[in-house]
């Protein structure tokens, strides 16, 4: 005797009971919108950390080197150094120190550096010291220059 053909449906549904029995059910597909907006967020996330350590630590507008320095007396010392300016009219004011053996600054300087024809000038100066100095140093320099050092119109 013969027995009856199974029912495919049936058949089927019974394989894949038992398929998701073995190996659990399939995972619902990712939707690629999702994907594309979570790209998108980590490349804008990328510029926007790249322009502002560009910002932070690119090139600046003033550039300063020292080119050497003398101690003068236990509360003298003497410092030259060179601005170098994108815009050699600008004006900008540089900080200068003198520190002691122990690198403890005795002596800071506030010193304006006038714009001029030339991107690079070299500037002498003075520093007072409350102590004998050991070394200068330049601490930086800016184009906001405090109302004190401008020069008065008139």
């Amino acid at each position: 005797m013969t027995e009856p053909a199974p029912d495919s449906a049936a058949t089927s549904a019974a394989a894949a009971a038992r398929h998701a029995d073995r190996y659990g059910t399939k995972r619902p597909a990712r939707r690629l919108w999702l994907m594309v907006v979570l790209g998108v967020g980590v490349v804008v996330a990328g510029l926007a950390v790249a322009y502002l350590g560009f910002q932070q630590y690119g090139p600046n507008a003033v550039e300063t080197e020292q080119l050497g320095y003398v101690v003068v007396d236990d509360a003298t010392l003497e410092m030259r150094i060179k601005v170098t300016r994108d815009d050699p009219q600008q004006a900008v004011v540089c900080f200068v120190r003198a520190m002691d053996r122990d690198l403890v600054e005795v002596g800071r300087r506030e010193v304006l550096v006038p714009g001029s024809d030339s991107t690079s000038v070299l500037v002498s100066t003075t520093v007072k010291s409350s102590a004998r100095a050991s070394a200068g140093d330049i601490y930086g320099c800016s184009d906001q220059i405090p109302g004190y050092l401008r020069p008065s119109a008139g």
